[in-house]
């Protein structure tokens, strides 16, 4: 799957090469833009019924993703598993629950995201969830780019790409890159 996954990617113009500043401020010479491939519904659909069956074994009772770029991915993976889901979103600089949306005590949740390089959405939304008394039963992601570099989160982790992108800190950039203008596509 993950070859035809990139082949996905490179299609739909969701993989992007160039100079990129990512979420966590590193930065890279590539980029994935899922929502260039999850605004194709089918293929939302098809991509994440592929995590969701790599998930299936997991016993949750519902999904939660963080805002924004998981939402989509929670959708499809609850549609596909039959569950809930629900999202967090951003407030104050962080991630919080809002529109009413409940975590019952020991509610069994899968955290679905599209991308995942150092996982700190991932974590605060894992925090919500425990902080609600609920569980995190397994970490579902279409890309994992973080070459290994991602926290425990203490359950399952399950992605449909593993990739190691090569990634800098802003104060180390190679000569490449410093001389190439950087740009931030990613949600802020």
């Amino acid at each position: 799957m993950s070859d035809d996954l990139l082949a996905l990617f490179r299609q739909t113009g969701a993989l992007l090469d160039g100079h990129f500043v990512l979420r966590s401020g590193l930065h890279s010479r590539q980029f994935f833009q899922c929502a260039l491939l999850l605004q194709h519904t089918g293929v939302a659909a098809e991509v994440c019924a592929k995590l969701a069956e790599k998930l299936r074994t997991i016993e949750c009772d519902a999904v939660i993703s963080p805002a924004l770029g998981g939402i989509i991915v929670g959708q499809e993976i609850g549609h596909a598993l039959g569950k809930r889901h629900i999202f967090t979103e951003k407030e104050a600089g962080g991630l919080v629950l809002r529109r009413g949306f409940k975590i019952a005590p020991n509610e069994r949740f899968i955290v679905a995201e599209d991308v995942v390089t150092r996982g700190g959405r991932v974590q605060e939304t894992v925090d919500i969830v425990r902080s609600h008394g609920g569980k995190v039963a397994a970490i579902g992601v279409i890309v994992d780019r973080s070459g290994g570099a991602r926290p425990d989160f203490g359950c399952p982790f399950v992605s449909l790409i593993e990739m190691n992108v090569e990634t800098f800190e802003a104060t180390n950039l190679p000569p490449d890159l410093a001389q190439t203008p950087a740009i931030k596509p990613g949600s802020k």
